[in-house]
C-alpha cells in the first residue's frame, strides 16, 4: 500500500482505536478516525480526518469507508451490552466494506475459546458457554463468512487482556493503573500467583496495522504478540517497582463474585470470564510471530508509558 491509501479506524476514541490511528500516523499513512463520541486522544497530524458517526447504520458506514483501503474495526461496548450491541455493528462493518471494496481487521479477544488446558492458539475451536464468548464467536465467524464467500477481505488479530495509554475499560486499566494513580486499592480477582498473557495496547496496534498491510494475513486469525508470560503477581510487582509506590491489594474469590454480582451487573459479566484469572492463561503468538515476526515491547518499557500517561489523564482530570 502506498501513503496515498486511506485508512479508516473504527472507534478511534476507545484505547485500542487510538491506538491504532497513532501507530498509522507514525507510519504516515491517510486517517480517517471515526467515533460515535468526540475525539480527543488521538494524535491529530495532517493526515489524520476526524469523522462522528454511527457504525450501525448501513447508509452512514457506506459514506464513512468511501476510499478506503483498509478498515479497521476497534469498536467496542460496555459488557452487559454486548449481546445487542455488537452484531449490528459487525453489520455495519461488513456493510461498509462492501460498499468501499476495503479489507477488514477485526481486533479480537480471546473469549470464544472459553476455558482452554494449555496454551491458546489460533486452531482452538470455539468453546464458549458464556454469552460474551458466544457473541464474539459469532462475529468472527459472520465476518469470516462474508470473506469466504467473496463478499470482502478480512483478518482478524486477537489478544488477550490489555493495558496501556489510553486503556480504561479493562482489568489493567481503570482497576490497576487508574487506582494506582490515585492511591486507592486495587481490586483484583483470581489468583495472582499464575500466569496471565497481558498485551500491551502499542503491541496490539501495530500487529493490526502489520494484517492491514499484509495480503498473507487475509482469512486468517492471528495472535498478536505480546511480551513473555509472566504471573499477575509479578507484573504488578513491575508496576509497583516504575511507580514506586505499592498500594494494598484486595482480590475477590469465586464465591465473593458471586455475592458481588447479586448488586453489580458489571461484576456479574466479569463472572463469566473470571476462570481467566482462576488458572493458567497463557497466549501462543507463535503463528504470527512465524509471519511477520515480533515486534512486543518489554513490560517495564509498557509500564512506563502506561503510568506516565494514566498521571497526566488523572492531573488533567483534576484540573
Amino acid at each position: 500500500m502506498n501513503s496515498s491509501d486511506l485508512h479508516v479506524v473504527l472507534g478511534a476514541s476507545g484505547g485500542l482505536g487510538s491506538a491504532v490511528v497513532r501507530e498509522l500516523v507514525k507510519q504516515e499513512k491517510r486517517v480517517r478516525a471515526v467515533s460515535r463520541s468526540a475525539i480527543k486522544e488521538v494524535n491529530l497530524g495532517n493526515q489524520v480526518e476526524v469523522v462522528q458517526g454511527d457504525i450501525t447504520n448501513v447508509s452512514q458506514m457506506s459514506k464513512i469507508c468511501q476510499g478506503a483501503s483498509v478498515i479497521y474495526h476497534c469498536t467496542n461496548a460496555p459488557y452487559p451490552e454486548w449481546v445487542k450491541a455488537l452484531p449490528p455493528m459487525m453489520t455495519g462493518v461488513i456493510s461498509g466494506a462492501v460498499a468501499s471494496g476495503a479489507k477488514v481487521v477485526y481486533g479480537d479477544n480471546l473469549y470464544m475459546y472459553g476455558q482452554v488446558t494449555g496454551p491458546i492458539t489460533t486452531d482452538l475451536p470455539d468453546r464458549a458457554t458464556g454469552h460474551k464468548g458466544l457473541v464474539r464467536a459469532q462475529l468472527a465467524n459472520e465476518l469470516m463468512k462474508a470473506h469466504q464467500a467473496g463478499k470482502i477481505r478480512a483478518t482478524i488479530g486477537r489478544a488477550s487482556d490489555f493495558f496501556g495509554p489510553n486503556v480504561l475499560n479493562s482489568m489493567m486499566g481503570e482497576v490497576v493503573f487508574q487506582a494506582l494513580v490515585e492511591g486507592k486499592t486495587l481490586n483484583l480477582i483470581g489468583k495472582l500467583d499464575v500466569p496471565h498473557t497481558y498485551t500491551f495496547v502499542e503491541d496490539f496496534a501495530k500487529g493490526l496495522v502489520t494484517l492491514g498491510e499484509r495480503a498473507e494475513a487475509d482469512g486468517e486469525i492471528w495472535h498478536i504478540p505480546s511480551a513473555e508470560t509472566i504471573t499477575t503477581q509479578q507484573f504488578l510487582d513491575l508496576i509497583f517497582v516504575e511507580a514506586q509506590q505499592t498500594p494494598k491489594l484486595r482480590t475477590a474469590s469465586p464465591m465473593m463474585l458471586n455475592l458481588l454480582g447479586l448488586f453489580s451487573p458489571m461484576l456479574r459479566e466479569i463472572k463469566e470470564i473470571s476462570y481467566e484469572f482462576e488458572q493458567p492463561f497463557v497466549v501462543d503468538h507463535r503463528k504470527y510471530e512465524r509471519v511477520f515476526g515480533s515486534h512486543s515491547t518489554p513490560h517495564r518499557e509498557a509500564i512506563r508509558k502506561t503510568i506516565s500517561w494514566f498521571r497526566d489523564h488523572h492531573a488533567q482530570s483534576a484540573t
